[in-house]
This record gives structure tokens, sequence and C-alpha cells, in this order.
């Protein structure tokens, strides 16, 4: 199976800067991934910039099921946060908020976010998030991810707002292994037309097959996609 994480930057074209649904279509449907975790996506608000983005790509991919789930509602637009389209049926989704730091510590921008957890057929776990940008912020994140992994066959992919060197990250890479290890090159994502790091990723259990990495070379978004091909089997 193929897995996707894709930052979309709520579907904004990042060379015309505007909300070009086709585009990112396009190229989840050029990757052709099985299931593809999304982030910064915006739900069906009060705003009319805020329709339910999910829907939008779904319908035009081959990936005919989906969930979102808000991280945050921004008051007077809407909801916006992680979700997943997919082949394959979704058994159960949660959204597990990721704690604010009480009190904040970082001086950059801040926001409340969140893990998405999905459960499939074959007790295969599917988890989605995207990290805030201040270190308190990721190590409640991480904090948040390690009590809510599955032991096995278990995918946990997004935009960590992190690099490979961080020590912050090493919690989860105690205990699953990190797909990039298996790209033919630095795999990196951001920004897109011109990248000089990696901060999206995939991870996976020890126990499933890693088959192959890439970081795709496509501007779309202001991330590149990141694909893993898992040695995994919805049935």
């Amino acid at each position: 199976m193929r897995f996707m994480t894709f930052n979309t930057q709520h579907c904004l074209n990042f060379l015309e800067q505007k909300i070009d649904f086709n585009l990112m279509a396009r190229t989840i449907n050029e990757v052709g991934a099985d299931i593809v975790g999304l982030q910064e996506m915006r739900g069906r608000g009060e705003s009319i910039e805020y329709d339910d983005q999910t829907a939008r790509l779904s319908e035009r991919t081959a990936l005919k099921y989906r969930y979102f789930g808000k991280a945050i509602y921004f008051e007077n637009l809407g909801p916006y946060g992680n979700s997943v389209i997919s082949k394959n049926p979704i058994v159960s989704a949660k959204v597990i908020p990721i704690p604010d730091p009480d009190p904040k510590t970082g001086d950059k921008y801040y926001e409340t976010r969140a893990l998405l957890k999905l459960r499939y057929q074959g007790g295969i776990t599917v988890m989605i998030t995207h990290f805030g940008l201040n270190e308190d912020e990721q190590r409640n994140a991480v904090q948040t991810i390690v009590e809510n992994l599955e032991p096995e066959r278990c995918v946990l992919m997004g935009d960590f707002n992190l690099t490979p060197d961080s020590e912050i990250l090493k919690p989860i890479k105690e205990k699953m292994v990190d797909t990039a290890d298996f790209c033919s090159s630095e795999c990196l994502t951001f920004p897109s037309d011109k990248p000089y790091e990696k901060i999206d990723y995939i991870f996976v259990t020890p126990d499933v097959k890693v088959l192959s990495a890439e970081a795709v070379n496509i501007v779309a978004s202001d991330h590149r996609p990141f694909v893993a091909e898992l040695d995994l089997e919805i049935k």
C-alpha cells in the first residue's frame, strides 16, 4: 500500500497563491496513494472560504472515503485541522487534542493542534498530525503520540515542523521506524520549489516492512508530498 502525507496549506497553489482543488487532486492522483494524510485543511464554516476541502479532494480522486478532524475553530471563519482520504473504508476515527502548553514559553506563533487516529480493517491504525512551531508544543505533541501509539500495524504521518536530527523526536524513534531511512536521497520536503529541509514524515511500527519512500518532486502546496510504500494490506 502507498501512504502519503501532504500539507496542503488549505489547498493553496504555491505558485499562483489561490485555492486550487484541481491541482491538489492531480498531485494526489499522480502519486497514486491508497491512504493520504492531509494537514492544514479547512472544514465547512461561516466564511465562504471555509469549504469542506476534504470532500472536494475526495470527489476529484479515487479516494472516496474521508474524515476531517478539527484541531481549532477560527472565529467567524470555520474549522481547521487534519484529514484523511482513502480507498478503503474507515472503521473508526477520533480526534485527540494535543494539550496547549501552560504557560507558553516559546516566542513563535501558537495554534492548538490535534492527532487524528483512524482504524482500518486488519487491525491497521493510521495517525495524522501537525506539530506546532514552539518546542513546548512539540514536546506535548510527542507525548500525546506516544500515549496513543498501537504496538503493531501502526502508521504515523504528518508535518512535524522538526528536522530528523531533533532530539524532540527521540521518543517516537525509539518506538517506530522512520521510512525516510529507505529513501534513495535526502527526502527534503520544504519548501516545495527549492527544499532545504525535511519536516514531513511517515513513521511505522517495527513489524511493518517498508518497501520504499520518497519526497515527490511536485510543486503544488508549499510542502512536497512524502510517500512510503508499505507491505500492508487492508482486506
